[in-house]
Formats: structure tokens, sequence, C-alpha cells
């Protein structure tokens, strides 16, 4: 069963780099990392203690928001944890937010509710 977390604060850079290694293979700096992780709301899903997906919202909390990256392990995709992961954002952001897409990913925002923008993504605040 898959794990989610809101605003993991317990996201730590180095699992943070073995998870992104995963995906987009970089020689990534321990300390830039972790301050970047502190400057970012992050949504994590966990399978056990393994980080299997992670959301990053960069926002200054009342008039801008961007997602950074939504990431998902290549052996966990296709089984709905980006969508759960797009759709905590939803709920849980302080702002609109906006982003790009890959051209292959496109699709994927849309079957998710997102709006497409002249070059870009939105997603309406979630009323509550």
């Amino acid at each position: 069963m898959i794990d989610y977390r809101v605003q993991d604060c317990a996201l730590n850079a180095s699992d943070f780099i073995l998870f992104v290694n995963k995906i987009w293979k970089g020689d990534y700096d321990m300390h830039r990392t972790s301050q970047a992780l502190s400057k970012t709301f992050n949504i994590t899903a966990y399978d056990g203690n393994l980080l299997v997906g992670c959301l990053r919202i960069l926002t200054d909390g009342y008039f801008f928001g961007t997602i950074t990256e939504l990431l998902v392990l290549p052996e966990y995709q296709k089984q709905g944890i980006g969508s759960h992961l797009l759709g905590l954002a939803k709920e849980h952001t302080p702002t609109m937010l906006y982003f790009g897409a890959q051209p292959r990913i496109e699709a994927f925002y849309e079957k998710n509710g997102c709006q497409k923008s002249l070059q870009s993504y939105i997603i309406e605040k979630v009323s509550q």
C-alpha cells in the first residue's frame, strides 16, 4: 500500500537524490538539494520506506505557485500514483498552480482536470 505524505518535512536530500537518479541521472550536490527541498512544498509517495513518487510546489503562498516536478519511479508508473499526487496538490495548494508539461505527458494532465493555457497548464485552487 502506498503511503502519501503532504508537506513531507522528513524528506531528506539523500533519499531524494537516490530517487531522482533513477529518473534523471545526474551529479546532484547534497547541500544544494537539501536547500532546494527546504524551499518547496513536498508531497511524497512511499512504498514502505522507499520513495516512489514526489511532487514539489514552489510558491510564495499567495500570488504564485508552480509545480517544479512530478516524478514517479518507472516501475511504479501507470498505478495512479502520479494522479494521486496531483490530486493532493490541487487539494492543498495555497494558490493557483502553473507548470509546463513534456509533450508526451500532456494527456496525463488533461485527464487529471488540468486546463491547457497558452504555454502552460493551470490548476484552479480547490474551494474548501
